[in-house]
């Protein structure tokens, strides 16, 4: 007899399709700046509202899971592929993401990437939901800012990325508690 336990996904399973989510969001995020908004500015990213009166860079709907994603490789695949997935996002970022857009995205990401895994390393065993949350607090601030000045000489939209970062971080919480019992110690 087959009980339902045997049907779930192990945490190489889930660490892949992390994996695979991760590196997906970044090319949606570079796509999204240029072509998805309730405004589009000229020469200038798509905004979306992220709170009242808090507009936003679409691309913070994507990156804000990309953090939580990299944490979950890191869980459920190890320290190796949480770094892999850090330079493989930061090549593709560099690769796909709009021409006046491109250094910011990849200097954004990589710096934020590696800020989210020096966090996120040594909490990860004292709490993963709290691991996560801190790690992605402070790599959503450190890309915000990074990408914002780079790409646009400017942080008018800082509330905005933050705001909308921290919106994606929070719903992906049940994710986190997926990965906390399909990986109950960090690979």
């Amino acid at each position: 007899m087959t009980t339902s336990s045997d049907h779930r996904p192990n945490s190489r399973t889930v660490g892949l399709l992390c994996f695979a989510a991760f590196l997906a969001s970044i090319p949606l995020a570079n796509w999204m700046i240029g072509h998805v908004g309730t405004v589009c500015t000229p020469h200038g990213p798509c905004l979306l509202p992220v709170a009242p009166g808090l507009m936003a860079p679409s691309g913070v709907a994507t990156i804000g899971f990309a953090l939580v994603l990299r944490d979950m490789v890191q869980r459920c695949l190890g320290t190796a592929w949480g770094l892999a997935a850090v330079l493989a996002g930061t090549l593709a970022s560099a690769a796909l993401a709009d021409p006046h857009v491109v250094a910011a995205s990849a200097l954004g990401f990589l710096i934020s990437e590696f800020s989210d895994f020096a966090v996120y390393t040594p909490l990860q065993r004292r709490g993963l939901v709290r691991a996560v949350v801190a790690s992605s607090a402070v790599g959503l601030v450190v890309d915000s800012v990074v990408f914002l000045t780079v790409a646009f000489g400017s942080l008018d939209f800082l509330a905005g990325q933050i705001v909308g970062k921290a919106w994606a971080v929070a719903i992906s919480i049940p994710l986190v508690r997926l990965a906390r019992r399909l990986a109950p110690a960090p690979a």
